[in-house]
């Protein structure tokens, strides 16, 4: 029992290894050929943990077999773009101005269900709102709508907006997070004083502080309500 053990632990970071080193893809955003090599990764992963008469060393050596192998084809498609039609595929277009497209439609085996499942996850319930629908080669769905059913922009409607600019989280969970205090140029005295300030408390009880260049800030105590606040700019952000 304590073999399998070990032998499962072993496996476990090998594999979680492999997966960080092929990046943070989602299940739906994989090439075909990723998808591919998720599940043959994941079913030989289990054989070297079940078996015990299976020695490590000839579950490990395929794993890594196939991390090279991703590489390749990754190379390659990136490089040809004939091979990656031929490995990735390419998108097509399922409705264009005309309505759906029959051909397509049956070339990718899809029904109109499907294809109506597809364009409501994009926020459209009508064929005719639809100007260009396009399978993706990683199976998603992209809608450009007509321009009479698409979203006002801000330049639409000549609205003039700040800036924005992403949140710096210095402390998580009463923990000063010390990378992003160095980007934030505050040290922790300064993070401190901010907490004293703007949470009426100590740092261990705050939840969530976070910044922005602007100087917009926003925290959160453990046992409290989220409220937003203003602070000095932020120059090295």
């Amino acid at each position: 029992m304590l073999t399998i053990i070990i032998r499962s632990i072993i496996i476990y970071f090998i594999v979680l290894f492999i997966y960080r080193i092929m990046g943070k893809r989602q299940l739906g955003q994989m090439q075909p050929f990723e998808l591919v090599l998720t599940l043959i990764i994941a079913d030989l992963a289990t054989i070297p943990m079940a078996e015990v008469s299976v020695p490590v060393l000839h579950g490990v050596v395929p794993l890594f077999t196939l991390v090279v192998l991703h590489f390749l084809l990754t190379l390659l498609t990136k490089c040809s773009i004939v091979l990656s039609k031929i490995i990735s595929g390419k998108p097509s277009i399922i409705i264009n101005p005309k309505g759906i497209d029959y051909n397509a439609m049956k070339k990718l085996n899809l029904t109109t269900d499907d294809i109506f499942a597809a364009i409501r996850e994009c926020g459209y319930f009508n064929i005719s709102q639809v100007q260009y629908a396009i399978m993706e080669t990683n199976g998603k769905v992209s809608v450009m709508p007509k321009s009479e059913f698409a979203p006002a922009t801000n330049a639409d409607l000549n609205l003039q907006v700040d800036e924005s600019f992403v949140p710096i989280i210095l402390v998580s969970e009463g923990k000063i997070l010390k990378e992003n205090a160095k980007i934030a140029g505050l040290d922790e005295m300064q993070i401190s004083n901010l907490v004293k300030e703007k949470g009426n408390g100590s740092l261990k009880k705050v939840l969530l502080l976070t910044v922005d260049q602007a100087g917009q800030g926003y925290i959160q105590m453990k046992s409290g309500e989220g409220k937003t606040f203003e602070t000095q700019r932020l120059v090295s952000a």
